[in-house]
């Protein structure tokens, strides 16, 4: 099995940007972070991985920052 993974640079707005590339480039799975806006934040600014959860046309995967290890 091989996996190929690729890095773009696009300019425009993000969630836009990558559901067109996405759909141009017959994406199979699209993962993208997680900044772990609160909600309030999150509805103020957007967010870019919900988004392309409802938007984008295939699977995607949201990696969520890592939680804070306290000693």
């Amino acid at each position: 099995m091989q996996i190929r993974a690729e890095t773009l640079v696009l300019e425009g707005d993000a969630k836009d940007m990558i559901c067109q590339a996405v759909e141009q480039m017959h994406v199979d799975l699209l993962v993208v972070g997680s900044r772990g806006l609160g909600k309030i934040k999150r509805a103020f600014l957007g967010s870019v991985s919900d988004y392309c959860a409802h938007h984008a046309k295939c699977p995607i995967l949201i990696v969520r920052p890592p939680k804070e290890i306290t000693s």
